[in-house]
């Protein structure tokens, strides 16, 4: 990829007005997977309790069946880069696109809970596949001067995906009655909420048709005409377009293909910008933040909130969690990423803390008392916003600059496996830990939140206003 200041220096620095608008749809089209990302994960917090109950499992293998699409996700993750490399970013869209819905009538309408499970997966591997060919397809079609600002549509897409899948979730349950295994159309209302997902999975699909493919990788198959057009069409007629095929041409040729190798080091197995890299995806996962989008439905239920209502307070946590990601996408430039993070640890810390307390009570006629029911009810929410306004958008824009070039795309690929490994131990043991004490679980993430603030003022460098060249 191309830096912004070679760009500049080639005249592609700025796109002319009358391009920005086809750029933003281009770049809102790629952002579909995003939400298709948030979607697939968070709908199934509508099903867990009928799936508990149609199945007669217990928490544990509940547990299994929630998080086995992280799998996926980590296959798909891993896989995505080369496909994309092989076939296209637009034909690895349309793939996603299949899979996408493939999963969600296959979840719509499960056999047992093996398939249901094998359709998870595949869910999974989607999600893989659009949390990286998203942020690469916009990275490389967006003009330099815009590509911070439209690399923002993938988290923001994400955010609005969770947001409206838990609305869908909270409909459908009040048109089922307020019965997660109510008859709606036919079947039970949980699967319903699975099977929504095909809606915006067609159009995904049906969007990639419309958005062209990138020119970085037409150059790479020798497609230079038609690279040359796309150019014109998201830079501007008015820019030098045979110098910059021959500027991505060379940068492509001089690029450093870093490998497994290139992260040895030091004295614990890899360099120790590496173990920083981990320890953020890790500590990102460890309060628990999955909990709240996964499970937060059957939490609520836990301790008394109607089904109903617990649906509308996992609605109502989503659009805190939209309101805190815009509210990073305007300061991490302004104050900075290491500053931010620490303003999250802190109120994650203390809403998570808060959570513990409320939950600490005996519950009275199958629910918490009346004030712990609204002290955990508004931690809940403060420790999303807190969460998303810092660590959220914080960690995936260090993880994108902090790591030299030498070992950038290396480094990145093991920080994220790390990430989606943590994703999935907390999503696993969550309702085994809740059902051995819902306090001391949480009292588990407030302790992770705390330790986040030592890590950040000690080994986490601010990364703000410097040069990708700058980081060793």
């Amino acid at each position: 990829m191309t830096s912004t200041a070679q760009a500049a220096k080639s005249g592609a620095g700025t796109a002319h007005p009358e391009h920005l608008g086809h750029v933003i749809f281009i770049a809102a089209a790629a952002a579909m997977g995003g939400f298709l990302f948030g979607y697939d994960s968070s709908v199934i917090n509508g099903a867990v309790e009928a799936i508990r109950d149609r199945y007669d499992i217990g928490s544990a293998a509940l547990a299994q069946v929630i998080a086995v699409a992280l799998i996926g996700c980590a296959v798909g993750a891993a896989t995505a880069g080369r496909i994309a490399d092989r076939i296209g970013r637009i034909r690895c869209m349309q793939i996603a696109a299949v899979l996408f819905t493939v999963s969600a009538v296959g979840s719509a309408l499960p056999f047992a809970l093996w398939d249901l499970a094998l359709w998870r997966i595949i869910g999974g591997f989607a999600i893989g596949m659009a949390s990286v060919i998203g942020p690469a397809y916009i990275a490389e079609v967006a003009p330099p001067a815009y590509r911070g600002r439209l690399g923002s549509f993938q988290q923001a897409a994400i955010v609005v995906g969770i947001a409206i899948s838990q609305l869908v979730n909270w409909g459908l349950l009040n048109a089922a009655g307020g019965d997660q295994r109510g008859k709606l159309m036919g079947l039970e209302a949980w699967q319903v909420m699975l099977g929504v997902m095909v809606v915006p999975a067609v159009l995904y699909g049906l969007l990639s048709f419309a958005i062209p493919e990138s020119p970085r990788f037409l150059i790479s198959v020798g497609k230079h005409d038609r690279a040359r057009e796309i150019l014109a069409e998201v830079e501007g007629k008015g820019v030098d377009l045979d110098g910059r095929v021959a500027e991505i041409e060379h940068a492509m040729k001089s690029e450093h293909k870093s490998s497994f190798k290139d992260l040895l080091g030091g004295g614990f197995f890899f360099k120790p910008i590496v173990w920083i890299g981990i320890g953020l995806s890790v500590f990102q996962q460890f309060v628990g933040i999955n909990v709240a989008f996964y499970y937060s439905s059957t939490l609520w239920q836990s301790v008394g909130v109607d089904p109903a209502d617990s649906f509308f307070y996992s609605f109502t946590t989503s659009i805190i969690n939209i309101v805190g990601t815009v509210i990073a996408m305007i300061f991490v430039d302004r104050i900075g990423r290491k500053p931010l993070a620490l303003i999250g640890s802190v109120g994650m810390a203390v809403g998570l803390a808060l959570e513990a307390w409320a939950f600490s009570y005996h519950l009275v006629d199958g629910r918490l008392p009346s004030t712990q029911g609204w002290v955990a009810l508004i931690a809940a929410h403060v420790f999303v916003l807190f969460f998303a306004l810092s660590w959220g958008v914080v960690v995936w824009v260090m993880l994108g600059e902090m790591f030299p070039n030498k070992i950038r795309a290396a480094a990145l690929g093991v920080a994220a496996a790390a990430q989606w490994v943590a994703n999935w131990a907390i999503t696993a043991s969550f309702p085994s830990l809740a059902d051995w004490n819902l306090s001391g679980t949480y009292v588990i993430y407030t302790v992770f939140a705390a330790l986040s603030i030592p890590f950040v003022l000690k080994f986490v460098k601010e990364t703000k206003g410097k040069a990708l060249e700058e980081m060793g």
